[in-house]
């Protein structure tokens, strides 16, 4: 478990899982959020996330967290060693996305990038969720079963699960 690509729907728990992951292993964490977007909430030119994330990819271990444009996703699930799919319930996830912007009303949510507005992202959350079934759907099941030949591959799907995680499989 070096390299760790952790992915899911908003509002799923992807950042507190990766940021326990990696306080438990030392190994580095970087947010896909805090790439993808300025300080000022808008997104960074494409060129230079590539660059970025091609950086992270090629280090001796890492753990990413997030989804991130469609090709770079992939690159990472090709890269990783370890796979952690959160596939929590799509209510579960309404309710987190939710929770996450009452709390950041007074507190910045965890891996939220510095500057962006929390009332936006909660939007822009709802927007995805509602078109996630689309790609996070039985064909991407089995094409993630199938890199479990070559891969550690998790599928978290209840909460206790993913409360569990690191406890039961890290430490």
């Amino acid at each position: 478990m070096k390299k760790i690509a952790v992915f899911g729907k908003p509002g799923s728990g992807k950042s507190t899982m990766s940021k326990a992951l990696a306080s438990v292993t030392g190994i580095q964490l970087y947010q896909l959020d805090s790439i993808v977007y300025k300080k000022n909430g808008e997104q960074v030119e494409r060129k230079a996330f590539d660059e970025a994330h091609q950086n992270i990819l090629s280090s001796d271990s890492w753990i990413i967290d997030g989804f991130g444009p469609m090709d770079s996703f992939n690159k990472r699930l090709e890269a990783a060693d370890t796979l952690v799919y959160i596939d929590l319930p799509y209510l579960t996830s309404y309710w987190f996305v939710t929770k996450r912007l009452l709390k950041g009303l007074v507190v910045k949510p965890e891996g939220w990038p510095d500057g962006s507005s929390v009332l936006k992202g909660t939007l822009e959350s709802y927007k995805v969720l509602r078109l996630c079934p689309k790609f996070w759907n039985d064909d991407f099941m089995r094409r993630l079963r199938e890199k479990s030949n070559s891969k550690t591959v998790y599928i978290v799907q209840t909460v206790s699960e993913l409360n569990d995680f690191v406890h039961k499989h890290v430490e």
